[in-house]
């Protein structure tokens, strides 16, 4: 099958790669000519206009595009611009982490011009090159059975790991949730190694606790798989800031919560421990010193530097996900970005809109 992917960034250019590993036939659009010399050297055809874009994807009704870039508004341009460009019967593909009113919504809009509309909320991070990528798909049904050689090639295995969730959003709402759990387990397991670790009196061994768990215990898990990795090597992570970015997903899942009345108090928290990771003075920390003084006359302390932190770039395309290892940051830093991504982009933290996504900012 032949597809084009707009944004050739990590998740983006790896698929693409794994898509001409399986047999299909990939045109790539990216702003960035590096990224587009990437894909052109693993046997892609790469697109240096919109233009030449949509005509090397075939014939009006039977094309289809997979949208891989930032949440928001960036994602809206995208399609918009495809929608002036494309015909009824062809498909646009949202593989990004959208906020699932903001698809609902595209896809009633496309709709109606005869377009299809599938959203497949995508996880497998930087290792979905080599392991295959979990794909939550919505959608209507006749666009989605048309995309399945895509989706076997991407998935795991031809037969698990993806799948049709239901109507337009329906994917992007079933990543959301997938997204919120992967922050209460992430936030579980710092949460009790620092507290092992703050345990001096028994000299706990990280490492050898990280790989006992990782055989036959009940929380055992991919996550933890790459923590024991990581401890196993001497990871550093002094070298790290505690800063922790957040792309919306969070957010988006304890708003869906408070509404539907369903109490979630694991991701809410881990959200909100998000929240403090990012903040580089805490106002409410210093009013609580300030009023504990107050009434109390106790000692405080005053603030005699800011934090000053640096970036580390994403990972490329077609890198091995072992360059992404906690060892491996502190040589990542000295490296600039071959995307041209803001950090913001680079951190995730593009689709962080409140209650409808960028709803409001298109009206």
């Amino acid at each position: 099958m032949k597809i084009g992917m707009i944004g050739l960034g990590k998740m983006g250019g790896n698929m693409v790669l794994r898509l001409l590993q399986g047999g299909q036939e990939v045109i790539g659009f990216d702003r960035s000519e590096d990224a587009l010399k990437n894909i052109e050297a693993q046997g892609a055809r790469a697109a240096r206009s919109m233009d030449d874009f949509i005509a090397a994807l075939g014939d009006p009704g039977g094309r289809a595009v997979w949208v891989m870039v930032p949440a928001g508004q960036i994602t809206q341009s995208v399609i918009d611009d495809l929608a002036d460009r494309l015909a009824p019967g062809d498909i646009i593909i949202d593989g990004g982490n959208s906020n699932f009113h903001d698809t609902q919504r595209r896809g009633e809009e496309l709709a109606k011009r005869g377009l299809h509309f599938v959203d497949v909320g995508t996880s497998g991070g930087i290792w979905g090159l080599k392991e295959g990528y979990a794909m939550m798909i919505g959608g209507p049904a006749e666009a989605v059975e048309r995309l399945r050689p895509i989706f076997e090639v991407l998935a795991p295995a031809p037969d698990r790991g993806w799948g049709r969730m239901g109507p337009s959003g329906s994917g992007h709402y079933v990543k959301m949730v997938h997204n919120g759990i992967e922050y209460g387990m992430m936030q579980a397991y710092a949460e009790g190694f620092e507290l092992m670790k703050a345990h001096r009196d028994f000299n706990l061994d990280m490492a050898q606790i990280a790989e006992l768990w990782r055989h036959g215990s009940v929380i055992r898990s991919w996550l933890l798989d790459l923590t024991a990795e990581a401890l196993k090597n001497s990871a550093d992570f002094n070298a790290l800031s505690d800063y922790v970015a957040d792309s919306g997903e969070g957010r988006w899942t304890i708003i869906d919560s408070i509404e539907l009345g369903v109490p979630t108090p694991v991701i809410t928290l881990a959200t909100q421990m998000r929240f403090l990771s990012q903040q580089e003075v805490s106002y409410q920390g210093q009013m609580l010193s300030a009023m504990r003084r107050a009434f109390g006359g106790h000692a405080v302390k005053t603030l005699e530097a800011t934090k000053q932190e640096g970036l580390v770039p994403e990972v490329q395309a077609g890198d091995h996900p072992k360059v992404a290892a906690p060892e491996n940051i502190p040589t990542a830093a000295a490296q600039g970005s071959a995307t041209g991504q803001s950090a913001d982009q680079q951190l995730g933290e593009t689709g962080q809109n409140r209650v409808t996504g960028d709803q409001q900012g298109n009206g």
